[in-house]
């Protein structure tokens, strides 16, 4: 299906390495052009991202559309680049391309020593983004993820903030342990399913024709829970997540945080869940507490925070709580609220995460206590960041998809436990006591003492070239909110076929080919 548009998956991978390439000869060859090819590298995967959510129109629930497949010469391992989107991959798919072009433009016009280098390695890191999301055989998802992983590593040492060594230092031993208690998880699946392939529909065919044993289910699921977990910041693992935002910059935050952060939640709802339902039933109650962990202990922890970055990165490792609540609820409602979730969460922290570093630009400092009446030097930079934290917190305005994500993962939790609504809606209030007041005391509040002198001087707000890559963020994630159907209706297809009962899923799919 799609057979004329299946070669817009492998360009929007291929051409960020492209300019990534053409970058390594920096200004020596390209001069000026250095930051023009950058920005192709970053356009071309967002154009096509968009308008395959233009085009997606799959003919069969749950089944993938735009399929490419490679033969690499590793059809002995079981492993094939098999490339295809379906309804839950379809938005994260959307949000890599457009939060990436977000970075990209943003990054391409700041002043970082090195540009070229630095481009490069996001462009890498872009190209690896896409590749996850697109990627129907899990050995590639894996092999993705790892090529967008390690550039952060580098980024964050070379041009992060204060205490970069150390959080690039920290972010690389958890996430290492995460990623190979991941790997561990998928060998696993593949061995034990005995399908030959690490084709995702493969995989899923060979269960449905002889389900895994209970404990088996049960053991390669906590490998996938808690290895998916760390590499999300699920709570008590989840300390590298601020440390590294607060170091990193703020492209690299903006990737991080908005998309890459998503990989093991999207794991876990296209790959554990589906495959390993009797793994997830054992788990389900564990990974409900942890994820309370998160909304509740993580959630006053950012109450105290004074840095405005740190605030940003302990607020997103909060709102991983409620992804992972969704996802313990083993549902189509639970999944399908995580999906919108993520996309939403995505576009809010990246468009938070830029206007944080261009805050930092104007105020020469990150600590909310030290500043206050901004609003009468930066009414744009206030607007964009008040909009900003009022769809982060979820506050009912129209248009904003953060809210309807949230609304339905309560839903969802009234299906599996209601007692667990009560503890998630104090994360609301948790939430907009340190959204609204970070904006009171950065934009509304009076000025210290000490900042006083500075917003005597001239102080210029947002630039075009900081307004555009924030109206991208805006405009995407008020377009999903004001109609959320353009993305649920694919998700609930897809998930309505893949989580039932794994031989049913198959023969649904198998009817219509």
């Amino acid at each position: 299906m799609n057979d004329s548009l299946s070669l817009l998956i492998p360009v929007a991978i291929v051409a960020p390495l492209v300019c990534a390439v053409l970058l390594l000869w920096g200004k020596h060859y390209w001069g000026q052009a250095v930051r023009f090819i950058a920005r192709v590298g970053f356009i071309i995967p967002a154009v096509i991202a968009l308008y395959l959510w233009y085009a997606y129109d799959p003919a069969v629930p749950g089944d993938y559309a735009f399929v490419s497949r490679t033969d690499l010469g590793l059809g002995g391992l079981g492993i094939t680049l098999s490339l295809g989107l379906n309804g839950v991959s379809l938005p994260l798919f959307v949000l890599a391309g457009v939060v990436g072009l977000a970075a990209g433009l943003y990054a391409a016009q700041a002043k970082a020593r090195r540009a070229h280098h630095y481009l490069m390695l996001l462009l890498i890191m872009q190209s690896g983004l896409m590749g996850v999301f697109a990627s129907i055989d899990v050995f590639f998802l894996y092999f993705f993820h790892e090529v967008a992983l390690i550039p952060t590593f580098i980024m964050i040492g070379i041009w992060g903030g204060r205490e970069r060594q150390y959080a690039a230092m920290n972010m690389t031993i958890y996430l290492t342990v995460g990623a190979m208690l991941s790997l561990l998880g998928l060998i696993a699946l593949y061995v034990q399913s005995g399908a030959g392939s690490c084709d995702l529909i493969a995989l899923r065919e060979a269960i449905a024709a002889q389900p895994l044993p209970e404990t088996v289910q049960k053991y390669t699921f906590a490998l996938l829970m808690f290895g998916f977990g760390i590499l999300v910041s699920l709570w008590p693992f989840h300390t590298w997540a601020p440390l590294g935002y607060g170091a990193a910059p703020s492209s690299v935050a903006m990737l991080h945080a908005g998309v890459l952060k998503k990989f093991g939640l999207y794991g876990l709802i296209q790959v554990a869940v589906p495959l390993l339902p009797e793994g997830v039933a054992n788990w389900a109650q564990v990974l409900a507490w942890l994820a309370l962990g998160n909304v509740i202990i993580v959630g006053l922890v950012t109450i105290a925070q004074r840095d405005v970055k740190q605030m940003l990165g302990y607020s997103s490792v909060m709102h991983m709580g409620y992804l992972f609540l969704a996802v313990a609820t083993a549902s189509v409602l639970g999944a399908g609220a995580a999906v919108l979730l993520m996309v939403a969460h995505g576009l809010t922290v990246a468009l938070l995460f830029l206007l944080a570093t261009s805050l930092h630009h104007r105020s020469r400092t990150f600590d909310m206590h030290r500043m206050g009446g901004l609003v009468t030097k930066t009414p744009v930079l206030a607007a964009f960041f008040t909009a900003g934290i009022f769809a982060s917190i979820a506050v009912p305005i129209p248009g904003m998809a953060n809210l309807w994500g949230e609304f339905t993962v309560f839903l969802s939790l009234w299906d599996f436990q209601p007692w667990l609504l009560v503890p998630a809606v104090f994360g609301i209030v948790i939430s907009a006591v340190y959204g609204l007041r970070a904006v009171a005391r950065i934009f509304l509040g009076k000025p210290t003492e000490a900042f006083a002198p500075t917003l005597e001087e001239p102080m210029e707000d947002l630039r075009w070239s900081e307004r555009i890559p924030a109206i991208i963020l805006i405009v995407v994630l008020v377009v999903i909110g004001a109609w959320p159907r353009s993305f649920t209706d694919h998700v609930n297809a897809s998930l309505s076929a893949a989580y039932k009962t794994p031989a049913a899923a198959v023969a649904d799919v198998a009817d219509h080919r």
